[in-house]
């Protein structure tokens, strides 16, 4: 019987694991649970699947969940100390890192530390990291299976083929719900267009990311690492229907892609239980009903993010932090409506151009390079004023 951790349980990511989880229950079952701050869900979560740990961000939250599950076996724990206490659990073999932002790097470093396997959902972690989490994977004999659909997808078409003869990854993008719209009509985005994507049901920070092309960005620099490639190896595809979820070309032409209905819960499953494929019920490709399947370049004039990404991956370093942080950040203003959906970009750029790279950057460089870019930001409010 596999155990799991879940880091993030109450997120889009998080809470579609757990649908798998119950859908397999003679298979696997969850020993630990770490939320932020939905106490709620938490609290129906932890009487589902009677998990012996969960973990709440703040410990005021922590002492609340306490008094709401006084009758279940579950001790509750806060703080990093607690999402590191989830994570390094003796009873799970897997952590699911489904929680959002460079907050999971420390609990990823720790779980792979005491050799357990991760099912990655935290683009941030590698983004920001892979120079650390790689090698040291590596050493620890763990393996990073990715959660992704697009990396889900690159990780199907590798499985059993010599990776040495592999030319490049096609990285696909569904172009999001400003895809063929021109900046002057981005001027006037508002928070609620920017989160109505075309094909897929995810949470606000990673749709507004899928809308600006920072989420592609984001995947690139993961793939990167996730798939030992440089970035001349990596060519993003837009395809809309969101049908090929990703593919490969090897060097003699031929091009392999995973195509599937936009279900988050594949990847998860594939994820969860590699090497089986298990069954899964859901929508199936009617290939038959299909009107086709389209293929175009990516704007990088109408969406920057995009091409800064590259820059930022190709510069390395501290550079990707900085990328991330300052998009992080930029996402969290224009959610509060304080900054405009251009802005997001224009910040992103602004403190890459201020930045003084760290070649090698430590775990603790990189949260303070993250600090760094929240001063960068606060002084481009201030200026733009």
């Amino acid at each position: 019987m596999r155990q799991i951790a879940v880091l993030g349980s109450t997120g889009s990511i998080g809470t579609q694991t757990l649908d798998v989880v119950s859908r397999n229950r003679d298979r696997i079952r969850i020993a630990a649970l770490a939320a932020g701050s939905n106490i709620a869900l938490l609290e129906k979560q932890i009487r589902a699947f009677r998990p012996a740990l969960a973990a709440v961000w703040s410990e005021e939250n922590a002492k609340l969940l306490r008094e709401r599950i006084s009758d279940c076996p579950c001790r509750v724990v806060s703080g990093m100390d607690g999402l590191l206490e989830v994570s390094t659990f003796p009873d799970a073999d897997l952590v699911v890192t489904a929680i959002v932002g460079m907050i999971g790097i420390r609990p990823t470093i720790a779980a792979i530390k005491v050799g357990k396997d991760i099912a990655l959902a935290n683009k941030e972690t590698l983004v920001t990291a892979g120079h650390i989490i790689m090698p040291l994977a590596a050493g620890h004999h763990v393996s990073i299976l990715p959660v992704d659909s697009e990396h889900s997808a690159i990780f199907q078409c590798l499985h059993g083929e010599n990776r040495r003869e592999l030319r490049k990854i096609l990285l696909t993008a569904s172009g999001g719900p400003f895809r063929g719209k021109t900046r002057e009509f981005l001027e006037t985005v508002q928070v609620e267009d920017a989160l109505r994507h075309p094909n897929w049901a995810m949470g606000k920070k990673i749709t507004i990311d899928s809308s600006t092309m920072v989420n592609k960005g984001l995947e690139v620099i993961e793939a990167r690492w996730l798939f030992d490639v440089d970035f001349d190896r990596i060519q993003v595809v837009v395809q809309p229907q969101s049908i090929i979820h990703s593919m490969v070309e090897w060097d003699d032409g031929a091009v392999m892609a995973q195509l599937g209905t936009p279900d988050m819960r594949l990847p998860i499953q594939y994820a969860l239980f590699y090497p089986e494929r298990l069954p899964l019920d859901g929508e199936r490709l009617d290939f038959a009903a299909l009107s086709g399947l389209t293929f175009e370049q990516p704007d990088l004039c109408t969406f920057p993010a995009l091409a800064l990404a590259y820059e930022a991956g190709r510069t390395g370093g501290s550079m990707p932090t900085v990328f991330n942080a300052a998009n992080e950040q930029a996402v969290a203003l224009f959610l509060e409506r304080k900054i405009k959906y251009l802005d997001i970009a224009k910040l992103i750029e602004y403190c890459m151009g201020r930045h003084s790279v760290l070649p090698d950057p430590s775990v603790e460089q990189i949260l303070e390079t993250e600090q760094w870019t929240g001063m960068c930001i606060r002084s481009y409010l201030t200026e733009s004023r």
